[in-house]
Order: structure tokens, then C-alpha cells, then sequence
């Protein structure tokens, strides 16, 4: 992932400017007009969705090519390197817009029409603010990546048989912060002109997933809309979301979602 080199050094810089103020069980509620016959607030225009944003990259590269497993490379390896680079990656991305995120303005970690919550070791659901969703995410991400039982370094140390179970767990909360961040803090990115960066991670990190199945479609589908975009044209995706985009987004319109 070299095309995210020079990222970091760039933090601390961009975020003196100055910048605008600015789940998994699934229950679904249809949101009813008010007692008077008023129809429900249309949905908040997505920002990320628009051209001039979305065709921003750092780079050309064609994922759709890059994420495919090597000749002679073992599966698990390759899914073992990739899965540690995106979280350090994602991280990182988030890292840029942490001081917006915070238990005031994110008090739920919550995505469009969808809210998330956390369950603990013993199952437990949890609800918290988005940045306590994230640092329970990296928090766990971390511990798991630098296992050696997990995430095996040395030559000649097996992988658990649970290994891809857990990439897919990784994965799915990952997803969750990414598109928190394009929910809730595009204008920060947008501000700090890190929307290239965002668009080609989530581009990279989209590719990467379905190339190897690793993210229930169901999971992905609240932003159906934005993969839509930057994985279908010019990104060598192969195709589009099997046109589930549009007539999801519309249909989830008055649908409150809780995972």
C-alpha cells in the first residue's frame, strides 16, 4: 500500500487549518408520519456522493488486479498481510478526524440509517458513542493482529483454524468505521483534504473483501451507493453492486436500523 505514503507525515500539518464545525441484529421499524399527516424529513444529501468528490484519488492503480492472491503465496498469508496493513491504514484515517468525533457530537456510533452497538466477550450489547465503538474496535483489532497465536510471524507457526472467521470479523468492523467516517465526518476529511486518501482506501479495502468474501453483502449494503461510484468506474471492480445501490438506499429511506 504504498500509495499511502507520506499520509502520516501530513497529519499534524492539516490539522492545524481551521475546519468547518461540523450493528449485529437487525431490527427493522417503519418510521410513521407525525398524528397531523406530516410526511417524515427527506434523507440529508450525502456529500460523499458528489462527482466532484468522488473522482478524487491518489492513485490509479488497478485494485481489482492488486488484491488478487498470488501465484505461490499461501491464502492465509496473504489475507493475514492485507488485513494488518488495511487496520493500520483505517486507523490512521480516522486518526485525521478523532477530535471531531466525540461523545457529544457522535453520541451513538451510528451510519445514515443505521446504528451499531457493540457486544462484549460474553455477548453482552452495548450501546456507546462512536468513539468508544472505535477505540472497542482497535482496541480488539489490535490485540488480535499482534497475537502470535492469531497472527502468526515466524517460520514454520501454523494458522488457527479459526483464522478466516476472525479476518471476517476484523473486516466487518472495520467497514463500520470507514463508513462512520463518510457518514459523519466527510466535511472534516473534506476540509482537510483527505477525501482523495478516504476514497482510495475505501476503494482498495471494498475490492479486497469481495475479492475473498470476507463481508456479508448484507452488511455492506448501507453504502451500496458510494461503492457503487468509486468501485465501478475505472477501479477494475469488474462490475457493479448487482445493482443493489440505488434501490436499497431508497428503500432504507424510512427504515431506522439497530446491529
Amino acid at each position: 500500500m504504498d500509495w499511502l505514503m507520506g499520509f502520516s507525515n501530513d497529519k499534524e500539518k492539516l490539522l492545524k487549518q481551521d475546519t468547518p464545525d461540523f450493528q449485529l441484529r437487525i431490527m427493522h421499524r417503519k418510521s410513521k408520519g407525525k398524528p397531523n399527516g406530516k410526511k417524515p424529513a427527506p434523507e440529508e444529501k450525502k456529500l460523499y456522493l458528489e462527482p466532484e468528490y468522488t473522482k478524487s484519488r491518489i492513485t490509479d492503480f488497478e485494485f481489482k488486479e492488486l488484491v488478487m492472491l498470488p501465484r505461490e503465496i499461501d491464502l492465509n498469508e496473504w489475507l493475514a498481510s492485507n488485513t494488518t496493513t488495511f487496520f493500520h491504514h483505517i486507523n490512521l484515517q480516522y486518526s485525521t478526524i478523532s477530535e471531531f468525533c466525540t461523545g457529544e457530537s457522535c453520541q451513538t456510533m451510528a451510519v445514515c440509517n443505521t446504528q451499531y452497538y457493540w457486544y462484549d466477550e460474553r455477548g453482552k450489547k452495548i450501546k456507546c458513542t462512536a468513539p468508544q465503538y472505535v477505540d472497542f474496535v482497535m482496541s480488539s483489532v489490535q490485540k488480535l493482529v499482534t497475537d502470535e497465536d492469531v497472527f502468526p510471524t515466524k517460520y514454520g507457526k501454523e494458522f488457527p483454524n479459526s483464522f478466516e472467521s476472525l479476518v471476517k470479523k476484523i473486516c466487518k468492523y472495520l467497514f463500520h468505521v470507514l463508513a462512520h467516517i463518510y457518514s459523519s465526518h466527510f466535511k472534516e476529511t473534506l476540509a482537510l483534504e483527505l477525501h482523495g486518501h478516504l476514497n482510495t482506501l475505501y476503494t482498495h479495502f471494498i475490492l479486497f473483501i469481495r475479492e475473498f468474501n470476507l463481508v456479508d453483502p448484507k452488511e455492506t449494503t448501507i453504502m451500496d451507493d458510494l461503492t457503487e461510484v468509486l468501485c465501478s468506474s475505472g477501479s477494475g471492480s469488474g462490475g457493479s453492486s448487482n445493482g443493489s445501490g440505488n434501490g436499497s438506499s431508497a428503500g432504507a429511506q424510512n427504515h431506522v436500523k439497530e446491529r
